[in-house]
Formats: C-alpha cells, sequence, structure tokens
C-alpha cells in the first residue's frame, strides 16, 4: 500500500501545509518567481518526494520531505537564472531575429495532440530540402518532447544560461536540430532558454523553425519569458503558425489562444499568428469550420491541410524525411512567404561537423 499512495509523512501532516513549503523553497532564488515556474518547482518536490520514499533515492542523511524541498528549490533558482538572462520582459524594442536565425517560424499548438511538432518537422524539412541552412529548434521538456526522435545520434551539448539547463545540437538530415535538456526532474516552463542561447555551434541559420511544445493556453496569457520569447515583435518579423485539427473542439482552443494572445500583440510586443495549419484532412469537414470565431474567422479561409498520414500517424516523426506529400502542401505557403524565394541559399552542410554517437563532432 506505502508504494502506491503519498507516504506516510506528507499523509499525517496537512498536505498543503507541504506545498506551501515547497512554494517558498521555490520563491528562495527570486521574490517575483511567476506563478506558473512556481507551481512546476511544487511539482518537481512532490515527484521528488514520492520517488525518494519509494526507492530511498536520497541524498545522504536527507528525508524524503528535505529530498522534496531541496528539488523544488532548485527548479525555482534554475528558472529565476534563466530568467534574469532573457529578453527585457518590459521591452517593446524589435529583437534583431536576422543576425542568427534568418527567416522565423514558431509553431504554435492550439490544444495538446494538435500535431505541432509534425508540422514543425514538416516545414523544417521543406525548408532545408529546399537547400537552406535550416535549425529546428524544440523547447519541450524532454520528456513529453514530440521531436524525441527525430535525429538518429546525439549532437555536442552547449552550456545554458544554468548550470541544470543545456542544449544539444544534433542532426536530421541537413537539419539542425536543437533540444533543451535538464538535469531536473521537470523543465519549468520559465527554465527554456531565451532565444540567444539557441546559436547553432555550426553557424548562423538562414530559416529557423521553432517548436513552442509548451502549454499554448499559458504561453499565449504570458508570451514574455520561456519559450514565448520566439513570438517577439522583431526584425524579420516571425511568422507564426497555429495548428489545429479539422474537429469543432480543436478549432475552438485555437479562438481561444488567439483570444488570449491578442492583447499582446495590441500592446506591440507579440506576433500574431500568419496562418492556420489543418492536420489529419484535406478539407473543412462539414459544420466545424463554422465554429470559429472574429479572430480566427480570417485565418480558416486560407488554411493550409496536412493529410493523414498512416505511416507518420504510427511512427512519430523519426530521423527519417517526412512525407514528400506533406512537404508539397506547406511549399506553397513557404513561396508566398517568400522564405524559399528571398533567403541567400548555401551548399549543403557536407563540410560541416557532424554529431557521432559519441555525442561529439566528426
Amino acid at each position: 500500500m506505502g508504494q502506491t499512495t503519498m507516504s506516510g509523512a506528507v499523509m499525517r501532516q496537512d498536505l498543503g501545509g507541504y506545498e506551501r513549503r515547497l512554494a517558498v523553497q521555490a520563491r528562495r532564488a527570486w521574490h517575483h518567481l511567476p506563478a506558473a515556474d512556481v507551481a512546476a518547482a511544487v511539482d518537481a518536490g512532490m515527484l521528488t518526494h514520492a520517488v525518494h520514499t519509494t526507492h530511498l533515492r536520497r541524498q545522504p542523511e536527507e528525508t524524503p520531505l528535505e529530498s522534496g524541498e531541496r528539488v523544488a528549490a532548485a527548479v525555482g533558482h534554475s528558472a529565476a537564472q534563466v530568467q534574469r538572462q532573457g529578453l527585457p520582459p518590459d521591452s517593446t524594442s524589435p529583437v534583431a531575429w536576422h543576425d542568427d536565425f534568418g527567416s522565423l517560424i514558431p509553431v504554435v499548438a492550439a490544444s495538446s495532440g494538435a500535431g505541432a511538432s509534425v508540422v514543425a518537422a514538416v516545414v523544417a524539412d521543406a525548408v532545408a530540402q529546399a537547400g537552406w541552412r535550416t535549425m529546428l529548434a524544440d523547447t519541450a521538456d524532454p520528456v513529453r518532447s514530440g521531436l524525441a526522435m527525430a535525429t538518429s545520434t546525439e549532437g555536442p551539448v552547449t552550456a545554458g544560461p544554468d548550470p541544470a539547463v543545456r542544449l544539444r545540437f544534433s542532426w536530421r538530415g541537413p537539419v539542425v536540430v536543437a533540444r533543451v535538456e535538464t538535469s531536473l526532474p521537470v523543465l519549468a516552463p520559465g527554465m527554456v532558454p531565451p532565444p540567444p542561447c539557441w546559436q547553432s555551434p555550426f553557424g548562423p541559420s538562414q530559416v529557423t523553425v521553432i517548436d513552442l511544445a509548451h502549454d499554448s493556453w499559458r504561453l499565449a496569457a504570458h508570451p514574455l519569458t520561456g519559450a514565448g520569447q520566439w513570438l517577439r515583435h522583431g526584425t524579420p518579423s516571425p511568422r507564426p503558425l497555429l495548428v489545429c485539427r479539422a474537429t469543432r473542439p480543436s478549432v475552438t482552443a485555437a479562438e481561444q489562444v488567439l483570444a488570449r494572445l491578442e492583447h499582446w500583440v495590441a500592446a506591440g510586443v507579440a506576433v500574431a499568428p500568419a496562418q492556420l495549419v489543418v492536420t489529419g484532412d484535406r478539407r473543412w469537414p462539414a459544420g466545424v469550420a463554422g465554429v470559429a470565431g472574429r479572430r480566427l474567422a480570417a485565418l480558416v479561409e486560407d488554411a493550409v491541410f496536412l493529410p493523414w498520414d498512416r505511416d507518420l500517424a504510427r511512427s512519430g516523426i523519426t530521423d527519417t524525411p517526412t512525407p514528400a506529400g506533406l512537404r508539397a502542401a506547406v511549399t506553397p505557403l513557404l513561396r508566398r512567404w517568400g522564405v524559399l524565394n528571398t533567403a541567400t541559399r548555401s551548399p549543403r552542410r557536407a563540410d560541416a561537423p557532424r554529431p557521432t554517437s559519441a555525442g561529439g563532432t566528426a
């Protein structure tokens, strides 16, 4: 019974009281730590307590309660350190994206399971196959990433803005795939490194596709830290994609995300999604598009559809190229935006250092 329930130490005391203790520890490094990061730190502390209670995996002379507090404090400290090195949260000055990232295409999911990781991989493959230097950035917690199998070998690790946060750069054919990693139990929203930290060790990119794989509802409410910083207004202006399924609930969720984001857009801080991408179908089913509200209605008519692919649905994104039919579906959009026309084409990166199976470069 003790292996499947919370330990008696916590059960005997007020559970809310222990959570408050974890929250206090999370805020030790920064009293103004955002609530989303405090919540993540509390979750990490509770998880650590449970693991250390059932498996006794804790520091010497440390009780499970103390281990939870230690980890909650570490998550809060890491989130505070990362955010202190990010873009100024009170600035509306444009970000100079072109210096290291070229054309910026953030991909936002209307809701979990909408297919944002698939769309990000398809767009990155389409751009890279045309010959452009391309980076695919994955901002997800490693254990929840839709791109976890997108590369065949692990590339080099670069230091992040905090010792508990790192960035790993690998290859997916000609595409550089950048992932965030952490030694802590969770990746709090504020622990996602700010954009300047994502500069590729293989040189500047001409096109950068970002899988904004965090909760889009929370991200749209506060796009000034963490993964949301990729939506900041800049030069050239980012062109976010909003991804949903061809269902009434998913279309409704997409409208809700736009509603949360519109105030930041009106303030000149963030950029509104420029294109709707619908996954798993070739057209709008009857009665679905009509539920779009006034914000999404402007994107519904010109939506890009990525049809259902059986093999991709079964295996997910792997290190093999995405289906040619899906790449063809997004190519007209990329040409219309000038992404495939205005960048200075570069040769394939045959001479660039490649990651080896040992995690170094060859």
